[in-house]
């Protein structure tokens, strides 16, 4: 198997693992290209149909781009979407720089959605080279009763043997990709013509290269307007892939603050 193949099946095989230990589980879709190949990953993993439903945790400020891609590919894909609403700004930490305090609604929307739920498992795309703190995560990560994440009590996973049992009214948050890179996914999603957001693509000399909110993402200089040019892109450039993200250019521990207390 080439590198590709490798990545794809130890995923799907996170997938399955999950799928087979937890009672009741969904897949966190924030519409963005980690997301879309991790859909892409349980559909190949569940011979064309994914068996659990696709979480979308709305904000009401993604792109319209994004939000035509979701209501035509949640179609297409068969998807069993649930779209769940985040509260108003003003019912999270007003301690909080305003980009992360902004963000923090999606926290709590994700707690109103377990709570609506009951789902005992989470499946998110994030991976290690992302940031900082993602990179402390494991594949099978244990949360808390109010969804929070203890950086400091995370279970060893040796030999891909994973702890999948949450607390009584906890769960678990699942990570397939968590292994793979910026460029993997990509290049995975050449290989396989997965469907993209034209955001991701270069217009007028800029791009996105992570997607969230349309008040705090901007895009970053790039001329890359083909997934071969984003890949030639990502060999020589030494910007952060969240340099867009407003969250990542304000306090120190405003993003640690978040994940700890249960952020995607």
């Amino acid at each position: 198997m080439d590198h590709l193949d490798q990545l794809e099946a130890q995923s799907i095989y996170i997938f399955r693992e999950a799928f087979a230990r937890l009672k009741k589980i969904a897949l966190l879709w924030s519409l963005g290209k980690d997301s879309n190949v991790m859909i892409w990953l349980a559909r190949k993993a569940f011979f064309g149909r994914m068996p659990f439903p696709a979480l979308h945790v709305d904000t009401g400020k993604k792109f319209p781009e994004m939000y035509r891609f979701r209501d035509h590919y949640g179609k297409e894909w068969d998807l069993d979407l649930r779209v769940e609403p985040c509260p108003p700004i003003d019912a999270v930490d007003p301690t909080l720089p305003p980009a992360a305090r902004s963000a923090a609604r999606k926290t709590e929307g994700l707690k109103m959605a377990l709570g609506k739920y009951g789902f005992d498992g989470l499946i998110a795309g994030i991976r290690r080279d992302e940031e900082a703190t993602r990179a402390k995560e494991r594949v099978f990560s244990p949360r808390g009763l109010e969804g929070n994440w203890d950086v400091r009590d995370q279970p060893p996973e040796f030999w891909d043997h994973f702890n999948a049992s949450p607390p009584q009214g906890a769960h678990l948050r699942i990570h397939p990709i968590l292994h793979w890179t910026e460029a993997d996914i990509w290049a995975y999603t050449k290989r396989e013509n997965i469907p993209i957001i034209p955001l991701y693509l270069s217009q007028n000399g800029k791009r996105y290269r992570s997607l969230g909110d349309q008040d705090i993402t901007n895009p970053v200089v790039s001329t890359a307007s083909t997934i071969d040019e984003i890949l030639v892109e990502l060999e020589q450039t030494k910007v952060p892939e969240r340099a867009g993200r407003a969250l990542d250019h304000e306090t120190e521990d405003a993003f640690e603050r978040l994940r700890v207390a249960g952020y995607l």
